[in-house]
């Protein structure tokens, strides 16, 4: 691997980091156990009894599956969601996969953060304690859980104040 494209807390700061993990996690936990009947258990809810906060999942989900049997999970969204956190890109595709069990999220297709050039995928979160570790290939990133109470917006991230809901839905 690139030693310059390890990611460590000096080159993204915490805060940069928690927004890209909770827009990561925010999409892949958008989902509810089969066994639930009608999905009773939102998405959010879903994601905090797998240890997991709610920041992780963006505002756009539209719908998300769970098979209990083995974790397996997709996500859809309303569109591809794209966002910016400080100097941060983040990148949800429409539909996304990955795998869940307590405190784990691993084999995440289609969620990835931009490395200076390159779109690198975020392909495990597991969480530790009160920190969330985050990994792009071997390399990994640890933030604070309490990085991760709010939600990001597609188009805007957490900086949405005073932006036309019309104007995010044409930039994403």
């Amino acid at each position: 691997m690139w030693p310059s494209l390890l990611l460590t807390q000096e080159r993204m700061s915490g805060a940069r980091l928690s927004l890209l993990s909770c827009t990561i996690l925010t999409g892949i936990l958008m989902f509810s156990p089969k066994s639930c009947s009608s999905n009773s258990l939102t998405a959010y809810e879903v994601l905090q009894e797998y240890g997991f906060p709610i920041g992780l999942l963006p505002a756009n989900v539209v719908s998300y599956t769970l098979d209990t049997s083995d974790g397996s999970f997709v996500v859809n969204l309303n569109s591809t969601c794209k966002f910016k956190i400080d100097s941060y890109h983040l990148k949800y595709k429409k539909k996304f996969t990955g795998t869940i069990s307590y405190d784990s999220l691993k084999d995440l297709d289609g969620i990835s953060v931009k490395v200076w050039f390159f779109y690198l995928s975020i392909n495990k979160v597991l969480r530790e304690g009160d920190e969330l570790e985050f990994y792009v290939g071997s390399f990994s990133a640890s933030f604070p859980v309490s990085n991760f109470d709010v939600c990001p917006q597609c188009g805007c991230g957490l900086d949405c104040v005073g932006v036309d809901s019309q104007s995010l839905l044409e930039d994403s």
